[in-house]
């Protein structure tokens, strides 16, 4: 298992090699001058503006550049915004919870939504359940987020004003957070009414980031299903006299979860893209919507550093959901 372990990790450094290439020249694709834009609408003499490229290093070749970033991320460094002035590990860090928090419960309402009506479609194979929840799941993956998004504030918070249109908590409500996730803190605060506030606040975006995920655990649990209801210990079991429940549960399940499991896995990239269209949708402090502001501002730090930490996170992610896969199913851990 450690030689899994580590195997795996030495892979993820030609990856995290490759995404600092892509990172840094994604940026400088886009068009516009961070010198400018820092300037602002005054503009800025060319000497001036000479002396601030020379202070951010935007003088040197792009090669030279991109060594120097390389440089700096070694030993730590992952830049300040030049905007805020700020560290960006620091805003990276202060963000964060709040998009870990949406993300999180965006994948628990997809999974236990998904997985039980993966299980029924694949049980009662044909009927009008099965056929009426893979449409939905169909229609569900298909919809574009931002549409999707729109349509439910319309209807929840504008027609029947049941929920919030944005942020995390209202404006009443105050309190220095300790954890970062307003569910937690807002619970720790003793203010009544705090978390109410912060779950109606919460509930509407997570709904819409986990729409297509809940789609695709969906689709894939009755398709994992399927296929091991009819290998041969799943018979055997049967015909032991077993009830369907141990034999769906305990024979059937547990094995169909492993592609499940790699599937909830691949989706924490998807929730991180979503996440970036809900928080601006919904104004949710997130990196999402902070990742977008620095795009907008030519914030270089910014946006080289956030993606980096965005996908050195989605690759973590996804060697634990390999590690899994040995409590999981047994046999694994020997191949």
């Amino acid at each position: 298992m450690i030689r899994c372990v580590l195997s795996k990790i030495l892979y993820l450094v030609p990856t995290m090699l490759g995404i600092t290439i892509v990172a840094f020249g994604f940026i400088r694709l886009l068009p516009g001058d961070p010198v400018l834009l820092m300037a602002g609408e005054r503009g800025v003499s060319p000497e001036r503006y000479a002396e601030l490229a020379a202070q951010l290093g935007y003088d040197r070749p792009v090669w030279a550049q991109y060594l120097t970033y390389l440089g700096n991320l070694l030993h730590g460094d992952l830049g300040r915004s030049l905007v805020t002035k700020k560290p960006v590990l620091a805003e990276f860090l202060t963000l964060f919870p709040a998009t870990v928090e949406l993300g999180l419960v965006a994948i628990v309402i997809a999974a236990l939504v998904g997985v039980p009506i993966g299980v029924i479609a694949a049980i009662r194979r044909g009927s009008w359940f099965d056929q009426v929840s893979m449409t939905g799941a169909l229609v569900g993956f298909s919809m574009p987020i931002f549409w999707w998004g729109l349509l439910l504030i319309i209807l929840f918070s504008g027609v029947l004003g049941w929920t919030p249109v944005s942020g995390r908590i209202s404006l009443m409500y105050f309190f220095p957070p300790v954890t970062g996730f307003m569910l937690i803190d807002s619970l720790l605060s003793g203010q009544e009414g705090a978390f109410a506030s912060a779950l109606s606040h919460l509930v509407l975006p997570a709904i819409v980031l986990a729409t297509i995920p809940l789609a695709v655990i969906a689709r894939q649990t009755r398709s994992a299903m399927l296929e091991v209801m009819g290998e041969d210990y799943v018979r055997t079991a049967r015909a032991k006299g077993l009830s369907p429940a141990r034999v769906i549960g305990v024979h059937a399940l547990r094995n169909a979860l492993i592609p499940v499991i790699t599937t909830i896995g691949l989706q924490i990239g998807v929730l991180m893209a979503g996440a970036i269209l809900t928080e601006t949708i919904f104004s949710w402090p997130g990196i999402g919507k902070w990742m977008i502001d620095s795009i907008s501002r030519r914030d270089y730090p910014v946006v080289q550093s956030g993606l980096l930490l965005i996908a050195a996170i989605v690759m973590i992610v996804n060697l634990l959901v390999d590690l899994t896969y040995g409590l999981i199913n047994p046999r694994i851990r020997h191949r």
